[in-house]
């Protein structure tokens, strides 16, 4: 039986990672994150088909994230080493080019688990989005089969509808008036 996730603390984790330059690697734990905002999501592999058309475009908004307190990490089961190859594959070649946050490795799939977002018999992961709050606490989950991408700018506006603290009508956005609890 699955287990729920959303408004209990987000599984820890550390793992290695590729720096978004492409030429280092570092380590992250989730402890990193306290005291920001994350948006942390799974994608299958490495040097796929869907998966670039996702990463480049949240790279190419990450700023916007920053700018309202977030972080980005991306996490699958490929090494830190394909991690960094594909970040220096010319996009043109299916590669990523530069990113603006880190692809973190679970080669041992212990995250992906932890998640629930493995595929064990294919021993990849779903694409699974998920967004923890400055303390920890993760506050939203969307998983999707991997045939079809994210859409950043719903990932977006769910982070600022989570920050603003009231409650959001269906399509709401920053600056849209929040409803009154009765």
């Amino acid at each position: 039986m699955a287990e729920r996730l959303v408004g209990k603390p987000a599984p820890s984790f550390t793992m290695d990672t590729a720096l978004g330059s492409g030429q280092e690697f570092g380590r992250v734990s989730l402890d990193d994150y306290k005291g920001k905002w994350l948006v942390l999501f799974f994608y299958p592999l490495d040097f796929t088909f869907v998966c670039p058309t996702e990463i480049t475009a949240i790279s190419e908004a990450a700023a916007q994230f920053k700018a309202v307190d977030a972080e980005i990490l991306g996490v699958s089961v490929d090494s830190k080493h394909s991690h960094r190859a594909w970040i220096n594959t010319p996009v043109d070649q299916n590669g990523l080019g530069q990113l603006n946050f880190p692809l973190a490795s679970d080669m041992t799939k212990q995250v992906s688990r932890d998640y629930g977002v493995l595929i064990e018999e294919e021993g990849i992961a779903l694409r699974g989005l998920f967004i923890i709050n400055p303390e920890g606490e993760l506050m939203y989950q969307v998983v999707h089969h991997n045939n079809v991408g994210r859409s950043v700018e719903e990932t977006y506006r769910v982070l600022e509808a989570l920050q603003s603290g009231g409650l959001c009508p269906i399509g709401w956005k920053k600056g849209d008036k929040l409803l009154a609890a009765k």
